[in-house]
């Protein structure tokens, strides 16, 4: 029989709880400040109610960082614990996301998955999200040293 689990909005008070289940991901990949105490709050302050946590028993085994930019959402560490898997738990906790995106006037949402992901892009492809192949992925870590150097490329 599977466990009851109750999903809703993450608060900050889910920090610690949300860390450990990171913590417990194999193949996560957490960075030290987005993913710090203060960037978590950051995040959930300006993107009140999407983010979604899953509890069994009063502890955290699922969680989402949701959240847009006024144009498309976007889904951030989605992840359920590999003992609480295919009960449901992922899904549900998705649609709480979209949910939530809807109410806030957002009409797409993306995510990142690692390619070497294998559970989670057998998850995505099987609750009929699409990989897209038509575009490249760029990322630039904001941070001193690199604007300077980004500034000096003539």
């Amino acid at each position: 029989m599977a466990e009851q689990y109750k999903i809703r909005s993450m608060t900050m008070e889910d920090y610690s709880g949300v860390r450990t289940l990171w913590m417990q991901i194999r193949g996560f990949g957490i960075r030290s400040m987005d993913d710090s105490r203060e960037g978590v709050e950051r995040f959930l302050k300006r993107n009140p109610g999407c983010s979604v946590v899953a509890e069994v028993d009063g502890e955290i085994v699922g969680a989402i960082l949701c959240g847009h930019d006024g144009r498309r959402g976007c889904l951030y560490h989605v992840c359920v614990h590999p003992k609480h898997r295919q009960q449901g738990i992922g899904k549900t906790m998705v649609v709480f996301a979209m949910e939530a995106l809807k109410r806030e006037q957002i009409n797409k949402v993306c995510l990142i998955a690692f390619t070497e992901n294998d559970i989670g892009n057998a998850f995505w492809n099987e609750i009929g999200w699409t990989e897209r192949e038509d575009l490249n992925y760029y990322d630039f870590t904001l941070n001193e040293a690199n604007i300077t150097a980004f500034n000096q490329i003539e």
